[in-house]
């Protein structure tokens, strides 16, 4: 079962209000959340885990999504992915609670930001990729705020050792509710699974829904 449950509250920007919903996914199944009238919010499942994905509705999915592009570092640790990726154990998945996330709410917004990516990354030499960097921190630094918070999960925990890129963040295992969940026999994986976690995501987002830029942090 998959619900969610849509609050609105006003942030100190006038432009800018603060939209929560709560919802909960099995491992496998995919959540879903309109934003506005043109993006949403995935939970898209990994074998891993999940992805959390900002995608535009009823287009072909970018190379790089709405969510992912706004949050580097790329291809490396991150906390879109509520997942066993990069050596974390289901029981540092959830304990790297909350995780705060950056995304674009306007295409326009996503072009811009796309082109530097694109720019950085077909950067020939140091100078021109110095100048590419600085241009696609400037955009990152004007997007939107998000927080996934875990309000509660269940996993089948690893038998790892924790891996030292997990231990700097997933230090709220004790303050995350959780419920280890019995195997029937099944092998237990070195860094286990999460197999349900139910959840508030809150994103910063511009009060009307122009089509225009507005930033809220």
């Amino acid at each position: 079962m998959v619900f969610y449950i849509s609050l609105t509250s006003w942030g100190q920007n006038q432009q800018c209000k603060v939209s929560t919903f709560e919802g909960e996914v099995s491992y496998g199944q995919t959540y879903r959340h309109a934003i506005n009238r043109n993006l949403e919010l995935v939970l898209d499942p990994l074998p891993s885990g999940w992805l959390l994905r900002v995608l535009p509705i009823g287009k072909p999915r970018p190379q790089l999504d709405y969510a992912e592009l706004a949050t580097p570092p790329y291809q490396s640790v991150t906390p879109l992915a509520v997942s066993t990726d990069f050596s974390f154990r289901a029981q540092d998945a959830i304990a790297w609670n909350p995780r705060n996330f950056h995304f674009v709410a306007a295409s326009d917004a996503f072009n811009r930001l796309m082109m530097a990516y694109n720019n950085y990354i077909g950067a020939q030499d140091s100078v021109s990729r110095r100048s590419a960097e600085g241009r696609l921190t400037s955009l990152v630094q004007q997007t939107q705020s998000g927080e996934l918070r875990i309000l509660d999960a269940r996993i089948v925990a690893g038998t790892a050792d924790q891996a030292g890129l997990a231990a700097m963040v997933a230090s709220h295992l004790s303050e995350t509710a959780h419920s280890v969940v019995a195997t029937h026999g099944e092998p237990i994986s070195p860094l286990g699974r999460i197999t349900w976690f139910r959840f508030r995501i809150s994103l910063w987002l511009p009060e009307k829904d122009t089509g225009n830029t507005v930033f809220c942090r």
